[in-house]
């Protein structure tokens, strides 16, 4: 719980913000270690209880601090400085003892396993000690962050480095320093976002930076200690800065991670912490939008465990509930999204023509593993790229092939045809020898080519029967798979009943009841938004509902006017507000824990309000 921190971007875990001191400090933000004692810093450190004496004479210093004009200033209270080897419950015990009571902005240092006291930002003590342990550092930042609530801004001393910094913005750190920098400098280490390097094994200088261009290597290595170590220290906090500024930018775009899949290939400890944090699925995901607009780039390995990719996968199985059909289509996937909209899967279409009515199409694809027709819209089935060879090495296969296996576990079909080569091909004899079903293969040697096609026609025809989908009725299960997937099963029925009128051209549906409408599509996502009646169906529905109390919200709702929010909720995603006086219908900013857990920043940017009671 915090008065001087408000988050106001986020992208996943990580976040820009602000420190509301005498000068506001957007975050994230590095700290000038040279500085952090000096009456001019914004953050100033008071300092080791061991160096003070006594907590009472902490509690003396800092109302000196706070009386030379540091009413505004974030005091970092009195600390034990203990490493992390030194046992748990001396430790524990003394950081429990330290208990000031301090008007103003503070930060308090974390050890784990101490109790946790409102602070405006907690700093993780001795992270600087887990630089080549990406194991305990990540599991000491993730107890850390579990422990606080949501609005606290976090700070790890002494391992910020312009190689490793996206990956801890990336994390959730708000809060950096320059020590790192400062320490390399006067070892004649030139740090850059591609590594560090010794100054005697370089033969160029590869940065143009004001510190640099000012120099060559030959002169730089023919100062002094002391005059090289300035100019070192000048070009690493420089490069440290606009790494930072590159980060921010990121998180501004929604493609932090992207970038990150890059970046972490610098150092075996960044790709490691990068694994650990995927394979922490609910940490992230908690945090991660339901859509961005941006899109997604999935280039490498660690892109088939990014949050994105799990989850879409997940609401498949969970939550989508295909058409009533007897046959299954499976389908390549192709590099026009929709895929619909492609060359390829007009001929497709083309090719099954009115046999349309009967078949569940399902489109395989890498990284997302199986998409369903009725998804296609929906990010990120419509919003990925990825690098096409014609080569899918053994992950993907076994990905792909495991998310198409259980679908089919939990979905059976009298007959399933594949129009698909190569790769695809070996994916659907994988799951077919798992679970002993038949595929029939129509495709011969080219999925486009006439002969391929006319065989996928002979094949649909052969094996469509049952019951007959019409036009409107295949929009309506479009609408309700939708619903579904964002909602949770059951919330088609709600939003798209049988009775329901879809109006409006496809990508556009609208949702009608007679004259009353429930939802539209919204194409640039491929979600539903949905109207005050529709909201209205849906409260009997509990889910995605943010409780208010008697007010009439205006514009946004913020987090200190919320007494309950789902904690299914994730930012972006479409939420129900409802109180005494109000229901409306907006967007989520932050997650329903966040939302129920921070005293600043804007909960839900509100579409509808509709004024309910008195």
């Amino acid at each position: 719980m915090t008065r001087y921190f408000e988050v106001q971007q986020r992208d996943g875990a990580a976040r820009i913000g602000k420190l509301l001191l005498e000068k506001i400090i957007q975050t994230p933000f590095i700290l000038d270690t040279r500085t952090l004692k000096a009456k001019d810093s914004p953050i100033i450190d008071s300092g080791s209880i061991w160096g003070l004496g006594s907590a009472k004479i902490a509690e003396e210093k800092i109302a000196e601090i706070r009386r030379d004009g540091g009413e505004k200033k974030l005091i970092i209270l009195p600390h034990q400085s203990f490493p992390p080897e030194a046992p748990d419950d001396v430790a524990i015990a003394i950081a429990d003892s330290l208990d000031f009571d301090i008007e103003g902005a503070i930060g308090t240092v974390y050890r784990h396993g101490q109790n946790v006291r409102k602070s405006d930002m907690y700093i993780m003590e001795g992270a600087g000690c887990f630089d080549n342990n990406a194991k305990k550092f990540f599991h000491s930042l993730l107890e850390l962050k579990g422990n606080i609530s949501p609005d606290t801004a976090v700070y790890t001393p002494n391992i910020c480095t312009p190689e490793n910094i996206a990956m801890l913005a990336y994390l959730g750190v708000d809060v950096f320093d320059s020590t790192k920098a400062i320490v390399a400098a006067h070892n004649d280490i030139y740090l850059t976002r591609s590594g560090r390097f010794y100054l005697d094994a370089l033969a160029e200088l590869p940065c143009r930076c004001e510190a640099c261009s000012g120099t060559d290597l030959a002169e730089l290595r023919k100062m002094g200690k002391k005059e090289r170590a300035l100019i070192l220290e000048k070009h690493n906090i420089n490069e440290l800065e606009g790494e930072l500024a590159i980060v921010r930018e990121k998180i501004r775009a929604g493609v932090l991670r992207e970038y990150l899949e890059g970046q972490c290939r610098v150092r075996p400890w960044l790709t490691a912490l990068l694994r650990l944090a995927d394979n922490e699925y609910s940490y992230l995901e908690e945090r991660n939008p339901i859509v961005r607009s941006s899109g997604m780039t999935a280039n490498s390995t660690e892109s088939l465990s990014r949050v994105e990719v799990v989850r879409f996968a997940e609401r498949v199985i969970e939550r989508y509930s295909p058409p009533e059909a007897d046959v299954l289509v499976l389908l390549p996937c192709s590099a026009k999204k929709p895929y619909s909209i492609s060359n390829s899967h007009w001929k497709f279409i083309n090719a099954i023509g009115k046999n349309r009515r009967y078949v569940q199409e399902m489109i395989i694809t890498s990284p997302l593993g199986i998409v369903p027709r009725e998804l296609e819209l929906t990010y990120p089935a419509a919003h990925y790229d990825t690098a096409v060879t014609g080569y899918w090495d053994a992950e993907e296969k076994e990905w792909v092939a495991s998310c198409l296996e259980k679908y089919l576990k939990k979905n059976e079909y009298k007959t399933i045809i594949a129009h698909v080569e190569d790769a695809y091909k070996q994916i659907c004899e994988i799951v077919s020898d798992r679970l002993g079903v038949e595929i029939i293969y129509t495709s011969s040697g080219n999925v486009g080519s006439p002969e391929s096609l006319r065989n996928l026609k002979e094949e649909t025809d052969k094996h469509s029967m049952g019951r007959n989908r019409n036009v409107e009725e295949r929009k309506r299960e479009m609408l309700r798979a939708v619903a579904d997937y964002q909602f949770g099963s059951g919330a088609g029925d709600i939003l798209v009943p049988a009775e329901a009128t879809i109006k409006s051209p496809f990508p556009k549906y609208q949702s009608f009841t007679g004259k009353t409408q429930l939802a539209t599509l919204i194409p640039q996502y491929g979600t539903l938004a949905v109207t005050i009646e529709g909201v209205e169906l849906m409260q009997a529905f509990d889910k995605y509902i943010v409780t208010i109390e008697d007010f009439v919200p205006k514009g946004s709702l913020l987090a200190p006017g919320v007494v309950k929010a789902d904690p299914r909720i994730r930012p972006n995603d479409e939420v129900f507000v409802q109180g005494e006086n109000a229901i409306c219908v907006g967007r989520a900013v932050m997650s329903g824990p966040e939302m129920q857990g921070s005293t600043r920043g804007v909960a839900v940017d509100l579409r509808h309000v509709k004024k309910i009671g008195k």
